[in-house]
């Protein structure tokens, strides 16, 4: 398998794994959902349709640059790259 092919199979699967850490709650709805209705049609259903929606959402995420957004928040609250930015600093 090519380096390429790699690649996009692994942004494909960090599109979907971001989408459904966004949306987990609604997972969990599914599936109680399911469990409750016993609807195995429509929870299959919703369930391809959250799988889906996970995906583009992820891709969203990516495309406008949310996610580098969301990394430099956690960096304004992580200690070492306070330190890491104020020695940056005053070396330059």
């Amino acid at each position: 398998m090519k380096f390429k092919t790699k690649y996009k199979l692994t942004l494909w699967r960090r599109y979907l794994d971001l989408g459904i850490s966004i949306t987990a709650p609604i997972k969990w709805g599914i599936a109680y959902f399911g469990m409750a209705s016993l609807d195995v049609k429509l929870t299959m259903i919703m369930g391809i349709t959250y799988f889906l929606s996970c995906f583009l959402i992820g891709r969203f995420w990516f495309k406008h640059r949310f996610v580098e957004a969301d990394h430099e928040v956690t960096n304004n609250f992580n200690r070492f790259v306070k330190e890491m930015r104020k020695s940056v600093e005053r070396k330059v």
